[in-house]
């Protein structure tokens, strides 16, 4: 087996332990507090702890082995996971019942540090990729990790509503502690030829340093490099919403177990969609991949809460999780493409702090915007007087509104997107040719990787 797939497959058990802790959490709660403020909360606390950390992290990774890089991450991962483990062992369940309450946010801080620590992970295997992948099967190299990503999230949406339906976050914590054990023990003897250079006697060696004006200037080179970073960095804004109040939204119509199991279920479409990529890769112009099922989702998000329906959430959710892999392919190999490697990790560092910087604001104001504005307006407010016959009234459809707006705003910036001359510069530096209009057209497949 291949040191890529090794790699592969050790992600994944990371991705799984990662994402079932955090969506245990926010599950176990929403169940304790019944506060869609504590959820949002929890979800603008880890992105901000992601955009926070992100160009850090890219530094470790550009300026370490990529290996003793990810070692590391399940190291302080498994201690703060220990930590927070003892915390819910040793205190009263009623503490963590009052959504305001010290040690419920001081678990929810160990827990969402021992998450953000595996984010050095989703930093550097992309750079991974640019090594160990000839340039021509990198497209498809990237949909096999978000099918990889996908596989986590349909472990993940399963194992984490039973868990906390049958033992709470005790459970989740032991699980998570056995399985970055496991993740370090598996890739410990792993070899990987990075064909790093040592230091010559004599010569000057590049600072260890995060060096963020290195790294703005290599990104300004790429002409609308910045553009794509800032798209994404909007996208992530509306996001912010998802990560804020899907969960709610899901749990006012079915049970935790079923919401999970179904969460599971529809994370197929990640699996899916990482085959398909990986048999056809993203055509000639990826940016134009990545604007083309923006519009898609943005679309979808649009009507997916139009009526209190699980099936028409179920569909949603699944559109978004199918098409989503190709964005993050989209952006991936583009980066991987136009940016030097031995700055790859700042870079893709400075894109996720970017990126994330605008949905902990998202997240942070969503929260108690909905709960206290945008419920009472679908509830007994104006909303419910003037829209409520046909969208219907209550808590879960002033989260549903919120969804259809942030649609209909996505679906208007994409647009512009592409009507834009960033897309038309970065697509040419991409191309490595003149820009023009032949860069929208789809070119013929990759072989088969």
């Amino acid at each position: 087996m291949t040191p890529f797939y090794h790699l592969l497959g050790n992600n994944l058990i990371a991705n799984v332990t990662n994402f079932t802790v955090w969506f245990a959490l926010t599950f176990w709660v929403y169940i304790e507090t019944q506060s869609v403020f504590a959820t949002g909360m929890i979800a603008g606390v880890y992105l901000v702890f992601t955009a926070g950390f992100g160009f850090w992290l890219g530094s470790i990774v550009d300026h370490n082995p990529k290996k003793l890089a990810m070692l590391g991450s399940s190291v302080v991962s498994a201690a703060f996971y220990a930590v927070s483990l003892a915390l819910v062992l040793l205190s009263p369940a009623e503490a963590f019942t009052n959504p305001y309450g010290p040690q419920l946010w001081i678990l929810v801080l160990l827990v969402m540090l021992g998450v953000i620590a595996g984010n050095i992970r989703s930093i550097a295997l992309p750079t991974l990729v640019t090594i160990l992948i000839p340039e021509d099967r990198r497209d498809k190299a990237n949909g096999l990790v978000g099918m990889v990503t996908g596989i986590g999230f349909l472990t993940t949406s399963v194992i984490s509503g039973f868990l906390v339906a049958w033992g709470g976050m005790v459970a989740t914590l032991a699980l998570a502690l056995v399985l970055t054990l496991l993740t370090f023990a598996h890739l410990f003897p792993v070899r990987i030829d990075e064909g790093r250079v040592e230091a010559v006697p004599g010569e000057p060696v590049e600072p260890k340093r995060v060096d963020i004006k290195g790294t703005i200037a290599v990104i300004a080179a790429v002409p609308g490099l910045f553009a794509l970073i800032f798209f994404a960095t909007f996208n992530n804004f509306l996001g912010g919403i998802f990560m804020a109040l899907l969960d709610a939204y899901g749990l006012s119509l079915v049970s935790v177990q079923v919401w999970g199991l179904l969460f599971g279920v529809l994370s197929t479409a990640f699996i899916l969609s990482g085959i398909i990529i990986a048999k056809t890769g993203l055509g000639r112009n990826p940016l134009r991949t990545l604007l083309l099922v923006n519009l898609i989702t943005w679309s979808v998000c649009c009507v997916f809460t139009i009526q209190p329906s699980i099936w028409l959430l179920a569909g949603g959710c699944f559109i978004w999780m199918l098409l989503g892999p190709y964005a993050e392919a989209a952006e991936h190999t583009t980066l991987q493409k136009v940016v030097p490697l031995e700055r790859q990790g700042r870079v893709f560092g400075f894109a996720q702090s970017v990126e994330q910087s605008a949905s902990p604001l998202t997240a942070f104001l969503i929260g108690p915007l909905t709960q206290f504005v945008v419920i009472p307006f679908m509830t007994d407010g104006a909303g419910a007087d003037a829209i409520g016959g046909w969208f219907g009234t209550g808590p879960a459809r002033g989260i549903a509104l919120v969804f259809t707006l942030a649609g209909m705003v996505g679906v208007v910036v994409t647009i512009l997107a592409l009507r834009s001359k960033y897309y038309r510069q970065l697509s040419a530096a991409y191309a490595g040719g003149p820009d023009d209009d032949d860069l929208d057209g789809e070119g013929a497949k990759a072989s088969p990787a």
